[in-house]
Order: C-alpha cells, then structure tokens, then sequence
C-alpha cells in the first residue's frame, strides 16, 4: 500500500460502532496477532482480515453489511499493525486461521487492499524455580480485559490462546529467510440446525444454524450407556461420582449462545451438581446411607425410575479434622485472562476465609518451571496468604508435572497424622509441557494418594481447557474436579460445599445393582459412561474408584422396563433360557455397596433389597427431589442428543423442574429452569416449526408423557 493509499486512510472517518462491534472487533483482532508466526508474512492486507473475521465466535458475519462495518472498525487496527515497529512474541503455539466464506473474503478485500505484516520472535528467559509474580507495573484492565501496564507496555490478551503480544518494542532486522510463509491449520465451528422459528429470537437473519461451542476444549469420548437386557447381563457395576464440573462447564457454553458438544455433557455430573435433601447416617460406622425410590419415567410412559440417593455423615464441629492444604496454581500464559488467574485468585481467597486456626496453607506456582511461592503458613496469617496470592501472574509456558511433584513434596513436609492432606490443582489443563509420559504422571499421582495426600482439580476459562486430562488426575488422586466459570460457582465448590470437597468420609465406593429377571426385563443405567467397571471389579479391592465428602450427596438413576410393560427395545429370543427365578419375591433388584474407611485398604459392605413397595404409581406422588433429578436427566438426555430422551419438549422439561424446584435458597434450581429455556432458544423442538416429537412418522398422535399441573 502506498503512502498516499494510508494517508487517505488515516483521515477517513469511520462510523460510530455499537458496543458488541467493538468487542467482536477487538477480539479479532488479538486473535489476529496470535496468528502471526516467527518467520511469516502475510503477503495480502485481505488474507489478513479474512483471517480476523474467521476467527470470530460462530465463525460467520450475517449480512454483507456487517462485513463492511467489521472491515471499518479494523482499519485503525491494521494501520498500527503496518506501522509498529514491531510486533514480539514471548510464547504460545502456532495459531492458523483460514477463511471458507468467499464472499467475505472479496468484500474485506475490496475494503482493504494489500499490505505486508512482517513479526520478529524472541522468548524472555526466566530463572530456573522462579514462579510468576507480579512486575512492578501494575495491570490496567477495561472491560475485563488486560489491555497494558502502567509503564506504557501494551498487553493484549487472545481469550483461545496462551498468547501475549507486545506491541512497540525497539524495531529489530528481520533476515530474508523469516518472510517464508507456514502453513496454518484451519479452524471451523461444528453447527447444529436451528428451525427457522428460532432466527427472529436469535437475530440471526437468514442464517439457520446455531454452532456448538468452538473446537479447543478437550473431553474424555464415551458412548452413551445403551439398554441392557437383564436375563443376559443381569449385574450393572460402577464407581460413585460426586463431580459437578460438567454441569457448571454447560452453564457458561449456554450463556455464551452455544451448545456443548455432547462428550461435555455427563448426566450424572449434571445430576449430583444439585442438593438432595437424603436422610443421611447418624455416625460414622456407616458413613452413608441409601434411599431408594421407583417412579414413572417422565419420558416415557413404558418404563419406571430407580433412583438410588446416597447422603454422607456429617461430622460435628468438635470432630473436625485440621487442614494441610498446597494451592498449585496454574501461572502460565494462557491463564491471562480475567476468568482464569483473576477469578482463581479470588476463588481461593474465598477458600482462606473459611479456614481455621489450625489449618495450614502452602502455595505453589508453575509456569515456565515450579517455584513456591509460600512456605507452609498457619490461616491465622491471612494477610500473608492473600498477599502470596495477589502478586501472582500469568506468563510462560505450562510445566505441569513438574508443579505437580513440587506441590506433593511440600505437602509431605506438613502432613501429619489425623489432619486431611490435599493438593488443589487450579488449571485451564493447558498441560503442553513437562509431561512425556501421562501415565508415568498418573503412576505418581497414585503412589501419593496411597500415601495419604488427595488432588483435586479446580478447571478455569474456556478454548483450552484439557477436562478429560483433569478429571483423569481427580479420580486418580482420590479427589473431585470443578469448573469454576465465575465467582458464585466458587463460592459454591469453596464455602457451601467446601466441608464435602475438601474432607473425605469413604473412599473407593462402589455400586451394584443385580435386577430381577423375573420382574424387570432391561434396564439402563443414565450416565456414568466414563465411571463403569466390570462385574468383579466389585469385589477387588485393589481396583479405584469414587470418594464421598462429608455430607456429599450423590444420585444415580437408571431406567427400568418391567415385564409385561410392552416397554422393551428387544425382542425375545427364540431359543431364551427356562425361567427359574421366583417373580412372587416382590423385589426388582438387590443393592450393594462397597467402601473403605480414608485411610483404610479393605472394604466393607452395605446391601438393601429394591422391593415392589418403593414403587409409585404416579409422578405426581414422588418427592420434589426425586421429580427434580428426573428433570436433570431429562434435560441432560436432550441437550446432549440422547437416544431415549427426546420424547419430551424443553418446555415439559422446564414445566417437570420449575413444579419441583421446593426449597431453593440459593437459586440453583430455578437457575437450571433458565438454562433449559434458553437451550429450547438455541436447539428447538421439531414442534416450533415443524412435526411434533410426540406424533409418529406417518402423522398419527401417539401417547405424550403427561405433565402435571
């Protein structure tokens, strides 16, 4: 471009943008720094904003003239961009972006002209063991977002990256060898159809698709528990669970306008992440006790709910046990943004607060290397604690196992007998560096734990977020894992569930249930794909499994078809084995559980029949906690595109959770019958614009759950 051509650019006058443009622009626009590479050149001014467009959220703009107006509001942008003396990378991987929307392309194009943008690299060393804190110059935040220092250095964060750009440092020479282009891979956004009911709510125009949340988060792959029938595999085994972190992650992706891929969404996380008002143990010979119910299921009248409620004891006051907590925080560049090391450094200073006399707290911190950033330290000195926290930044790369190892050695010198000895892991799960052999990390994990200190894992932010690596690390390190997406939901994990998170009553529970063949035909367990095991694993104490906190709650469902129900998905067998089993014994199944004590390493058992008398014949006779849980499967089951869920609309499932919401203090309940509505907005049911999901293929009305009053 000549400089006549930026000359003429500097006097245009743009329009005035709204408020969403100006974050929409500017969020392109660090997402178009983030993609500039060492030794790459962007040849063409277009390719450059083809590729700030691209990456925007949704991966679309949808009318020509917001093309134009985005292609305005960028211009000042690309102008500095041209003009900087230079533009520094200290860190971060290869970000590539590319364009499908060619008319995108030719109208940023014929908008901008041609430019060069050329970037030198260079990566500021840091001291072997020291952690991340804070420079002298303070942090000047708008609008969430870290946009420079006081001492005139300019920061700008890329919420999908562990980026950070300096603009205007001293020009340095760039070799003729480092404007050689690299190859960049693209990005692109799943999408879910939306009917066309929904585009005047969503102010989409003549756009008819709604996209998932964008690639980047990474999730354990499962496949969905399917129907089993009871005459072949009459036993169903697995661990108990007790994380929520699933059902806060769906939260904040459907606040956001999109819809979480389906591996996000694990129904009993969604489940369990409400309180149930169970009759809990009186002592501790029995840490917890089971309550048993079968309803109508709500979706499909053919089958029942065998709802199993679990409630842990909760210790009284006197017998609280001290803490030796290690706070390993996550500092590395890609937690600089304002909700990860900001929040999390609020969050644990709401964990300190509730802390007493003879607790202890120690803090370490990794980036580019481990360091320890204090020494173990009473509660009583707050102050100190909270001033370890506050001087923490982000910056480097993530050396994750190597914090890991200096966390546990720090615990080790504080861990004492009858205290709880925990490492709070708090991460994006950006584990790129230090880690060669993931299983050589869970190996040591384990050994830890066996030795009396218990990981948890508290995950922040989104577009990086390894959950399928944390919750490996939780389940293995006999511990639970949240998702923190803002300062309620720490205020949750930390102060209302802090005693159950944080204290661990039975460890390694297990449950088996064994059906009946002469009363129930199939059955399916809703959820818990990712905690099964085999049917001897029951018995074999060697094998992990879950951890129940004091005064946990914790609900697994499964979905029964009774025999002579007309309910069954399988056909008999031609050939199918003599009945021998007695169906006047009035029980559907038989409950068992295994656990052991925390600092125990042989189990115990707890059993109970599943008899005819827990049955009811109508949902409207159920309980408000066991109509509620129902409503959180059912919601779970449609949100992730369930096979057997789909039967209900979202508005029968907002109407089954708002009439059983019952004692709500803290608004969490009436806060799932939002999110149900607002993921009717962006997935609707086939009856918003087309054939009802109660009617049959050909037209005829079948029979529709009924929903009560």
């Amino acid at each position: 471009m000549t400089d006549e051509a930026l000359s003429t650019l500097k006097s245009l006058r743009a329009p005035q943008p709204s408020t969403e443009a100006r974050k929409l622009a500017l969020n392109a626009a660090m997402v178009a720094f983030d993609a500039a590479q060492a030794k790459t050149k962007i040849s063409e001014e277009a390719g450059f904003f083809t590729r700030l467009a691209q990456k925007m959220r949704g991966g679309w703009i949808a009318a020509p003239a917001g093309a134009a107006a985005l292609a305005l509001l960028l211009l000042p942008v690309g102008y500095q961009a041209l003009n900087s003396t230079s533009m520094t990378r200290l860190e971060g991987p290869k970000v590539g972006l590319e364009s499908k929307d060619d008319t995108l392309k030719e109208e940023l194009a014929k908008q901008a002209g041609a430019s060069t943008i050329t970037s030198t690299t260079t990566e500021a060393p840091k001291p072997e063991g020291e952690a991340n804190v804070s420079p002298q110059a303070p942090v000047v935040v708008r609008g969430g977002n870290e946009i420079g220092r006081a001492d005139g250095t300019v920061v700008l964060n890329a919420p999908e990256s562990d980026q950070r750009f300096v603009m205007g440092a001293p020009q340095d020479e760039i070799a003729a060898d480092a404007l050689a282009a690299q190859p960049a891979p693209s990005v692109t956004a799943k999408m879910r159809t939306v009917a066309p009911a929904a585009e005047a709510t969503l102010g989409i125009a003549s756009q008819t698709a709604i996209p998932l949340e964008p690639t980047g988060d990474e999730f354990a792959k499962f496949t969905e528990n399917g129907v089993k029938i009871v005459s072949e595999e009459p036993v169903s085994t697995f661990s108990i669970d007790v994380d929520t972190a699933s059902y806060a992650y769906v939260r904040s992706v459907l606040e956001d306008g999109y819809l979480p891929e389906p591996d996000a969404v694990r129904l009993e996380e969604l489940i369990n992440y409400f309180p149930y008002a169970y009759q809990g143990p009186d002592s501790l010979e029995a840490p917890f006790r089971a309550t048993m119910a079968v309803i109508p299921t709500p979706w499909n009248n053919k089958t029942e709910l065998l709802e199993i409620g679990i409630k842990g004891y909760v210790p009284p006051a006197e017998m609280r046990q001290p803490l030796n907590l290690t706070f390993l925080i996550d500092t590395s560049g890609s937690m600089d943004e304002p909700n990860k090391l900001p929040l999390l450094k609020r969050s644990f200073g709401l964990l300190v607060d509730q802390l007493q006399d003879g607790d202890t707290v120690s803090i370490v911190a990794y980036a580019g290397s481990a360091g320890i950033v204090l020494e173990p330290t009473k509660a009583t000195d707050r102050t100190k604690i909270l001033g370890a926290l506050d001087q923490l930044y982000a910056g480097g790369s993530t050396a994750g196992a190597e914090g890991i190892a200096l966390a546990y050695q720090v615990a080790e010198q504080t861990k004492q007998d009858g205290s709880v000895n925990r490492v709070i892991l708090a991460t994006d799960g950006d584990f790129n560096v230090g880690i060669s052999d993931p299983e050589e990390l869970k190996t040591y994990i384990k050994s830890k734990r066996d030795s009396g200190v218990f990981l948890s894992v508290l995950g922040f932010g989104r577009g990086n977020l390894d959950d399928a690596l944390m919750q490996s690390l939780a389940q293995i390190g006999n511990g639970n894992a949240s998702y923190i997406d803002d300062f309620r939901e720490a205020k949750k994990v930390l102060v209302e569930e802090g005693g159950a998170n944080l204290v661990t009553i039975a460890k390694d529970v297990k449950i088996q249930v064994e059906f009946n063949p002469a009363v129930v035909s199939e059955y399916r367990l809703i959820g818990y794909e990712t905690r099964a095991l085999n049917r001897e694993d029951f018995n074999n104490d060697t094998v992990d499994a879950g951890e129940i906190g004091a005064g946990h709650t914790v609900t697994a469902l499964y979905e029964v078809t009774l025999k002579g129900s007309g309910g069954e998905l399988n056909d008999p067998l031609r050939y199918g084995p003599a009945e021998t089993v007695d169906a006047t014994s009035g029980e559907l199944g038989f409950l068992k559980m295994r656990y052991k004590a925390p600092d125990g390493d042989q189990s115990k058992l707890i059993t109970a029949p599943i008899t005819s008398e827990l049955m009811l014949d109508d949902i409207s006779k159920a309980s408000a906690d066991q109509r509620f849980a129902a409503a959180v499967a059912a919601f779970g089951q449609k949100l992730k595109g369930s096979n057997y869920g789909e039967a209900m609309s979202w508005q029968q499932i907002a109407e089954l959770a708002n009439s059983s919401k019952g004692t709500d203090p803290e608004g969490y309940r009436a806060e799932l019958v939002q999110l149900i509505n607002l993921a009717g907005v962006l997935s609707p049911d086939p009856s918003d614009g087309g054939r009802s999901a109660c009617d049959d293929p050909n037209g005829a009305k079948t029979d529709c759950p009924s929903m009560m009053e």
